[in-house]
């Protein structure tokens, strides 16, 4: 029954097959370019092209002709106040996480900040220090320059002080950095970023965090724990922490759960009402400043212990030359750490250029942190990208433009050369206080393994998969081994699909699951088989034996059982046992037939069935003599719906000829429908089709194909009401919508396909 209310349509056209069809439209050819025309092209160069690079690689002329001076430059100054007090806060805590000192934090939120300006395409991140890749930083550098023993034999360590070398290092591993997302922005390799999943960057933020929370727990308790790094790092830190817990210092527990309460408070008060508040309270500037003048004026270091932030030297440091001898020996690390930062940065640029409907371009965004890498590197800052919350809080407090970062990166300036001195007495444990919690974001990302685990399995373990292994592994291998769990688990999908057979829905030319529907048609003696991936050789074979289950039968066997058979009845045929009659054939021999194995060509089995000598074709579907017996087909017709294969290579093309060559020999008609016209034009040229394998069995649609079977064997359809039979001509109606054609002078009632 029709619905009332349902909208119809009806087609009425011609049966197509491939072939008919391009017999009947002519198709346009298309001179393609060759590599050797792509590189021609990129290396051309005009007037046009030559602005158009320039505008590309400075961004800042861009927008900078349309900055609203009135508009904007009043939030750009109240953002940039904002942002340029928690840039600072965050340098210095982030400079710990780094196992530098602090100072070397600030450098970090002031030199990538101003390259950034000029490069950068994004208007609202902010850049400086991450805490992930500050803890990546401190891995690399507490292996070479380890707190408990002498530092590694590295040319150039020589006269230098342990602070001097470490940030030696860090600074060549973020001059490599710097160098590696440089070279894929000139390479346009922004693409890259495409590999690391929403769900493995979730997962991997999620472990980095927990180290982030162990490496901070020293400063919260009071402890001195060396920095360990490698595989097991975060296990063995634990276990200092818990064989020193005795020696707690209570004055920094206290401080720490004080500043971490309040903390936690205000920005859950922020959240809620951030849209009534004009900006954001900076509670964790304001509770630093209150616990640095409490902390000084107590008198907290002398009479309590606690370790401070002490001296911080006023002023900018002369620029250095990256190590030679360290980049050899933390390329491993520079990868990973060039790849993250980009990630998680244009990550963030994505969702405010998407809030704010303006354009980002990844490639230029790596040139933009590659030179503000490099050049930040040059003066002793560690790797940049953006904080999520920082980046909030400049969007938040009205930031239109970097006009915004470069006036936060002026406060970092300014706390650099001139009030530095006033952060002496601040306690360690309230900048560790305060990146724990501002973790509470990325460790809040546990709640999304019960989603995926009912939403995506597949992607819960990989999520799963990353966090452990980048936990254990440490934050560099275990992202190598995140990366590796991803590809796994997209191999696995493509190498084992849900093929299904699909059957007719009754009335209709849509074709669905037959597992998911009970009012549908199927005719006897065809079957259609979907397959929703590519073919290619580490799933051939897989699609092979599912389409032998669901056809009931194995085309081989079927092939070799027939021939063998045939062999038989001739030799039976020659020494009289068996004679044709008119009622078929005769065992004339007392003895049984025994269907053995022949002493003749077993290779011969697998070729098609040859009747020369034989009176007469034999009807494998009647009775054989004597007592042989050959596997039932039951099948006339199979077809293939290609219609989710978007590629096949030289092996699954291989393996598919051989099997389609051994259906047609069992007698079994095969169509494939929905095929790729590239996929077709590579079958062309790889000399798929000959003469059992021919281009005919190709059509246009699905339901095309079943037309022409059942046009071919009528036997299939038995009487049925017309509401069961399959719609063989429909006509399309409009009564009203007008359709845009290219044939201005067809009639608007109808169109006919």
């Amino acid at each position: 029954m029709k619905r009332p209310a349902a909208r119809q349509y009806v087609v009425s056209r011609p049966l197509y097959s491939e072939e008919a069809f391009a017999e009947e439209h002519e198709k346009l050819y298309r001179q393609r370019k060759t590599i050797l025309d792509h590189v021609k092209q990129y290396f051309t160069c005009d007037a046009k092209r030559a602005k158009n690079a320039a505008l590309s690689l400075l961004p800042i002329i861009g927008w900078m002709k349309v900055y609203q001076i009135k508009e904007w430059l009043l939030s750009d100054i109240v953002s940039g106040i904002s942002t340029g007090l928690v840039a600072v806060l965050q340098g210095l805590a982030y400079g710990l996480l780094a196992s530098l000192p602090v100072r070397y934090g600030l450098f970090s939120a002031f030199f990538p900040v101003i390259i950034y300006f000029f490069f950068g395409t994004s208007r609202h991140i902010s850049v400086g220090p991450f805490p992930v890749l500050s803890l990546m930083i401190g891995s690399a550098v507490t292996r070479l320059v380890p707190d408990d023993g002498p530092a590694m034999n590295i040319t150039g360590f020589e006269g230098l002080t342990m602070d001097e070398q470490r940030v030696l290092v860090a600074s060549s591993v973020t001059f490599l950095a710097g160098i590696i997302q440089l070279a894929m922005g000139v390479l346009q390799m922004g693409f890259v970023v495409m590999y690391l999943s929403d769900t493995l960057v979730s997962g991997f933020t999620t472990a980095a965090a927990i180290h982030i929370l162990v490496s901070q727990l020293k400063f919260v308790f009071g402890l001195e724990v060396p920095g360990i790094s490698g595989p097991l790092s975060i296990i063995y830190t634990l276990e200092i922490i818990f064989n020193k817990i005795s020696s707690t210092n209570v004055c920094d527990v206290v401080i720490s759960l004080v500043i971490m309460v309040v903390v936690f408070i205000v920005k859950e008060l922020n959240d809620r009402y951030k849209s009534k508040l004009p900006v954001p309270i900076p509670i964790e500037v304001i509770m630093t400043v209150i616990a640095c003048g409490v902390s000084y004026g107590f008198d907290f270091r002398t009479r309590y212990g606690i370790g401070t932030v002490g001296d911080i030297p006023e002023g900018y440091e002369t620029p250095i030359a990256p190590n030679l001898h360290i980049i050899q020996l933390t390329a491993g690390d520079a990868v990973p750490l060039a790849i993250v930062g980009f990630a998680v940065a244009f990550s963030v640029a994505k969702v405010y250029s998407v809030k704010h409907d303006y354009a980002i371009d990844g490639n230029q965004e790596l040139i933009a942190f590659g030179v503000s890498n490099i050049f930040g590197a040059s003066f002793r800052s560690f790797a940049a990208s953006t904080a999520l919350s920082r980046s909030a809080v400049q969007e938040s407090t009205g930031g239109k433009t970097q006009v915004a970062g470069l006036l936060s990166a002026i406060i970092v300036m300014i706390v650099t050369l001139s009030v530095g001195f006033l952060l002496d007495p601040l306690p360690l444990s309230v900048l560790g206080a305060v990146v724990i919690v501002n973790l509470k974001g990325m460790l809040m990302q546990f709640r999304e393994v019960p989603y995926l685990w009912r939403r995506d399995k597949h992607d819960c373990m990989v999520w799963l998969g990353t966090c452990i292994l980048a936990i254990f592994l440490g934050l560099d291998l275990g992202l190598a081994a995140g990366l590796g769990v991803e590809l796994i688990s997209v191999v696995l999908r493509t190498q084992f699909p849900r093929c299904s057979v699909l059957v007719n829905i009754k009335g209709t030319d849509i074709y669905k699951d037959r597992k998911d529907y009970t009012d549908i048609y199927e005719p006897a003696g065809v079957k259609i088989f979907r397959i929703p991936s590519p073919l290619f050789f580490a799933n051939i074979e897989f699609f092979r034996t599912k389409l032998v289950e669901a056809l009931g039968f194995n085309p081989l066997r079927v092939l070799r059982k027939r021939n063998k058979a045939v062999r038989v009845i001739r030799k039976l045929l020659k020494k009289g046992e068996l004679q044709w009659t008119s009622t078929g054939f005769l065992n004339t021999s007392c003895k049984p037939i025994k269907d053995s194995e022949d002493e003749g060509n077993m290779e011969e089995l697998d070729l098609p069935t040859d009747f020369k000598d034989l009176p007469v074709r034999i009807d494998w579907d009647a009775e054989l003599p004597g007592n042989l017996s050959v596997p039932p087909v039951e099948i006339h017709s199979l077809i293939l719906d290609f219609a989710a294969v978007s590629f096949l290579d030289i092996s699954a093309l291989t393996g598919l000829k051989t099997l389609l060559r051994e259906l047609v020999r069992v007698e079994v008609e095969v169509y494939i429908v929905a095929c790729d016209p590239y996929i077709l034009e590579k079958l062309h040229d790889c000399s798929f089709f000959d003469d059992e394998v021919q281009p005919s069995m190709f059509f246009l649609t699905l339901h095309d194909a079943m037309l022409h079977i059942l046009e071919k064997h009528p036997e299939s359809t038995e009487k049925k009401s017309d509401h069961d039979m399959i719609i063989t001509t429909v006509t399309v109606h409009h009564p009203s919508v007008n359709l845009r054609s290219r044939d201005k002078n067809a009639p608007e009632p109808e169109t006919k396909f």
